[in-house]
C-alpha cells in the first residue's frame, strides 16, 4: 500500500495551540461574569468551539453561547494566533515529507479563518496542497468524520493512497470511517495508551517517528 497523501489534524497534531485557547476560554468567561464549571486545561482541546463553550459554562442557552463564541474570538483572533507554537519536529518532517513529494493536507475542527491565519503566522502555507474545516461550508459539518469524507471526496483522494494523523479518539474514529489508515499523535491532547489502542492504529511517540512509517511514493 502506498500512502501519498498525508492529512493531518491541526490542535494538538502540528500545533500547541492550548494556552493561547485556554486564555481566550477565560477571558470570555470572565467578560460574561461566568465561573467555568469544568477544569480549563488541554482535555478541553479538539472538539468544535460552541460545544466546548457549552461545556466550561454549563448552559445550552444559544444567546450565551453566541455572546461567548464572539468574545472568544475577540481574544483568540486578536492575541492567540501569534501566542500559538508549532511542536518540537513538525517543522523539520513537514519540510521532509514535503521535499519526498508527499502531499500534505489539513482537516480540522478548528475554525478555518484561524487556522489559515496561524499558518501565515507560522509560514507553513505552502506546505499544504489542501485545509479543510469544518465551519468551511454553511451549514457546517456535524463532525471529523464528514469533513474527512467531504475531503477525500472533492479531492479525489482514494482510502489506499492517503492517511490521517491525529491525536484524539475522535480522529481516529473518524478515519476508520473513511477506511483510513490512522496514526494517533501520543504527544497531543488525547489520552490514549499503547494499551488501549486499537491493533489497527499506529501509535507516533514523537512527529519524527512518522518518518519511519512512511512508504515511498
Amino acid at each position: 500500500m502506498t500512502i501519498r497523501h498525508w492529512i493531518f489534524d491541526f490542535d494538538g497534531t502540528l500545533i500547541d495551540s492550548a494556552p493561547a485557547i485556554l486564555s481566550a476560554f477565560a477571558s470570555a468567561l470572565k467578560e460574561t461574569g461566568l465561573t467555568p464549571q469544568v477544569e480549563l486545561d488541554d482535555r478541553l482541546i479538539g472538539p468544535p468551539l460552541a460545544e466546548t463553550l457549552s461545556r466550561i459554562s454549563g448552559s445550552n442557552d444559544t444567546v450565551l453561547i453566541q455572546t461567548l463564541t464572539e468574545r472568544f474570538k475577540a481574544h483568540y483572533d486578536r492575541d492567540g494566533v501569534t501566542a500559538t507554537d508549532a511542536y518540537p519536529g513538525i517543522e523539520q518532517l513537514l519540510q521532509r515529507l514535503s521535499a519526498e513529494g508527499f502531499v500534505l493536507h489539513i482537516a480540522t475542527n478548528k475554525r478555518l479563518s484561524a487556522t489559515q491565519s496561524i499558518l501565515d503566522h507560522l509560514e507553513w502555507r505552502q506546505y499544504f496542497s489542501s485545509v479543510y474545516a469544518l465551519d468551511m461550508v454553511e451549514p457546517r459539518l456535524s463532525s471529523k468524520a464528514a469533513l474527512l469524507q467531504k475531503q477525500l471526496a472533492e479531492l479525489g483522494l482514494s482510502p489506499l493512497h492517503a492517511c490521517y494523523i491525529g491525536d484524539k479518539l475522535e480522529d481516529g474514529q473518524a478515519a476508520a470511517a473513511n477506511s483510513l489508515r490512522f496514526h494517533y499523535a501520543a504527544w497531543g491532547y488525547g489520552d490514549l495508551v499503547t494499551s488501549t489502542l486499537p491493533t489497527e492504529w499506529h501509535w507516533l511517540q514523537q512527529p519524527l517517528d512518522l518518518l519511519t512509517e512512511k512508504v515511498q511514493p
